[in-house]
């Protein structure tokens, strides 16, 4: 079907109306990608120069976090603009609500004069887009990164006149779950080095922190399927690294196809490209692979946004994100759309756009966890500009409080020390406004698991 007709025959006819003046907006997002597994910030262990080339032309946040470490959720969070837990979506395979299905990102920007197209994996319930035409886009791929990176230049040299929202989602290096259980990796092939010695090293943090929170123990040890490193030796964890870097490094490549093109067309001039993932990987930090808990290379993600002429070019910025609630008013904000009540994520256009190290933003972002695929942990992070406090509803040390400033590999816990009782109780409230600020079921009894 030809693009061209679909804009003036379809929804997005009205298009003709508005000035392309508004920015085009493409989205890139990779699966279980941590924020530390890139080149540009610092990995020496792979080489990811498209990625590179995406923060040399934009911003890069170093402290974004993710709505919740698992795929669907997070997906449903940034295409609704509500915590996972405010709208039921805390499981890969539960749907957004029907009362906002008519009122996602998609929905919101065919409706403000854009052309919409996704392509790739959409996990919001579905793996890829139930129709051709749903949730406001138009699905040009399905899920999976063979042929996906093709099908988004496609749709590029044979783009809208109106402006246009592209979403580019790939899996990998998602295929690390597929590695770890000795299974074939869909997507791209992991060369096994000949020897170990090849393989990255052990992380500074491979260790578990001795006043870890106990239940993540008792998770892993709920499913081999989900965490087959429970028996991994020092050497099995290096070559799960070898193969996540590896993987990441197979993703980045496909992205390049992608910023090939844009190169071509010199879209730099006219468009925003966000680049982020969904959540990240243990990685063999604290022995953990998979997601879902709030460890640091779990739950903090990498975001870079790109303006327009390559304003604030190669500029890394501190201040916190929730790469999930945040994604619909910024995006909105760029389209000049109004933002529907009842979300509660902050806009980071303004920072992209100042550049400013300094500026203030949020005080303090939030992520969530539910351990539903194994027993029902549940688990909270509070991220401050200098502390990290994360609480799970059960198990010896529940609490952790740790500053990451000088500790973001997360071996200290501070919650243990008198010293630290007043941040402990000032995270404690903050975590206790959040929720009051964002009704849930269960909340009550969530608030109730805060100690005081």
């Amino acid at each position: 079907m030809n693009v061209k007709l679909l804009v003036w025959a379809g929804a997005a006819a009205p298009a003709a109306l508005f000035a392309q003046n508004r920015p085009n907006i493409i989205y890139i997002m990779t699966d279980q990608q941590s924020a530390t597994a890139m080149s540009c910030a610092g990995n020496a262990e792979l080489n990811t120069p498209n990625m590179d080339r995406l923060a040399a032309h934009g911003v890069r946040f170093e402290n974004a976090y993710c709505g919740m470490p698992l795929s669907g959720p997070t997906r449903s969070s940034m295409f609704t603009g509500y915590m996972p837990s405010e709208i039921g979506t805390v499981e890969n395979d539960l749907p957004i609500p029907d009362s906002l299905k008519e009122r996602t990102l998609g929905t919101l920007m065919t409706d403000g004069g854009y052309y919409c197209a996704y392509a790739g994996k959409w996990h919001a319930h579905t793996v890829s887009l139930p129709s051709e035409f749903s949730f406001g886009f138009h699905r040009i791929s399905m899920n999976g990164d063979i042929g996906l990176a093709e099908s988004c230049v496609k749709f590029l040299k044979d783009r809208p006149q109106s402006p246009f929202f592209l979403v580019a989602s790939f899996t990998n290096p998602h295929n690390i779950c597929e590695y770890a259980r000795h299974q074939n990796t869909p997507y791209a092939e992991v060369e096994e080095p000949e020897s170990v010695e090849e393989c990255p090293n052990l992380p500074a943090n491979f260790a578990v922190n001795p006043y870890d929170a106990s239940v993540l123990a008792f998770e892993k040890e709920q499913s081999y399927a989900l965490y087959p490193s429970q028996d991994f030796t020092p050497d099995d964890w290096r070559r799960y690294r070898n193969a996540y870097f590896r993987l990441v490094e197979a993703v980045d490549a496909e992205i390049g196809k992608i910023v090939d093109e844009i190169d071509r067309q010199d879209l730099w001039r006219n468009t925003v490209i966000v680049f982020t993932s969904d959540h990240g990987d243990g990685c063999g930090a604290h022995r953990w692979n998979q997601k879902t808990a709030l460890y640091e290379e779990v739950a903090n993600v990498p975001l870079i946004v790109c303006l327009p002429g390559g304003n604030n070019a190669g500029k890394v910025l501190p201040q916190l994100v929730n790469n999930a609630v945040d994604f619909m008013p910024s995006v909105c904000s760029w389209a000049g759309i109004s933002v529907p009540a009842g979300r509660q994520g902050a806009s980071f256009r303004a920072l992209v756009e100042a550049g400013d190290p300094a500026k203030e933003h949020q005080p303090y972002v939030v992520t969530e966890t539910n351990f539903n695929q194994t027993s029902g942990t549940l688990g909270w992070m509070v991220r401050t500009p200098r502390y990290k406090y994360v609480l799970y509803d059960k198990g010896k040390y529940r609490e952790q409080l740790f500053d990451m400033d000088c500790d973001r590999g997360e071996m200290r816990n501070l919650a243990v020390e008198a010293r630290y009782a007043d941040e402990l109780a000032r995270h404690r409230r903050l975590l206790r406004e959040w929720m009051e600020k964002h009704p849930a079921p269960r909340r009550e009894k969530h608030l109730g698991l805060i100690p005081r």
